[in-house]
């Protein structure tokens, strides 16, 4: 049985970590002139991938070494010298010790997600019928990237751009395959993986809207599943908005909630921008 304690906690966010920086590099390859880039500081990682990206923040803060006042200088430093907002994802095993820091600094807390997980196993090999589900070939990075876009953005299509921009992130990353999901040959679902130190991170996967309700995603989680046993992983694990129909759905494929964790933002993050 694996317990939701410390050890877990840093095997999770050590591989959300990792799957995160992977974007920062991806985005460097791909866009050099995006300064993207991104660092270790007090056992913490910080990734910069972009003023406006969602990516950009500190994992792992005070979960490997003890936070300190120096080492959250330095942290906000590489955030506000790149014009950023300062935010952190905060696991609450880190204790009550980090979280009064944050509060000295000025920092609120903005979002919640529940971080699950699961043990690894073996699918049991079912009849494929009409569902399919591979990797994507490298020749198929621009109609994964379509796939996923046309999943996501169904009701806000104003984010096709940016959705667009981080399917190709998403394909350049290293061990992080992509999955397309097909009904009858017709590509309809895509998702990633990514694997760090024996942890398979589920990344978000989506469905075209008329193919929706033909049981790709469960498919897309058995096929990643099946890869991850394969690859010898023995955790895998999900984050999820904190109620939602994606914790849900994972809770339905035997996800437990590891811990409920907060990301805190530096308020008056303009004033502290152009003060630096």
């Amino acid at each position: 049985m694996i317990f939701s304690d410390l050890t877990l906690a840093k095997r999770l966010e050590g591989a959300e970590a990792f799957a995160c920086a992977q974007f920062a590099v991806a985005r460097s390859r791909l866009f050099p002139e995006s300064g993207a880039a991104w660092t270790h500081c007090a056992g913490a990682t910080l990734v910069f991938d972009g003023v406006d990206s969602p990516i950009t923040q500190s994992f792992g803060l005070g979960l490997y070494e003890e936070l300190t006042e120096a080492a959250l200088d330095e942290m906000e430093a590489f955030f506000l010298s790149r014009g950023a907002p300062v935010m952190h994802e905060v696991c609450p095993l880190v204790g009550p010790g980090a979280l009064t820091l944050l509060c000295g600094h000025g920092y609120k807390p903005i979002e919640i997600s529940n971080v699950m997980y699961r043990t690894v196993d073996k699918p049991e090999a079912r009849p494929a019928g009409n569902l399919r589900v591979r990797v994507a070939a490298p020749e198929e990075a621009e109609l994964w990237s379509a796939v996923s876009t046309r999943g996501w953005t169904h009701e806000h299509p104003e984010l096709d751009g940016f959705m667009r921009e981080m399917g190709a992130l998403c394909f350049a990353r290293e061990q992080s395959p992509c999955f397309l999901a097909e009904v009858d040959g017709v590509p309809g679902a895509a998702g990633n993986l990514t694997i760090h130190e024996g942890v398979a991170l589920f990344g978000g996967a989506a469905t075209v809207p008329e193919l929706r309700r033909r049981g790709l995603q469960a498919a897309l989680l058995e096929a990643r599943m099946r890869y991850a046993f394969e690859q010898g992983c023995d955790l895998a694990m999900m984050v999820a908005e904190a109620g939602s129909n994606s914790q849900r759905n994972a809770e339905r494929q035997g996800f437990r909630i590891a811990y409920t964790r907060l990301k805190w933002r530096l308020g008056e993050v303009e004033t502290r921008i152009r003060e630096f």
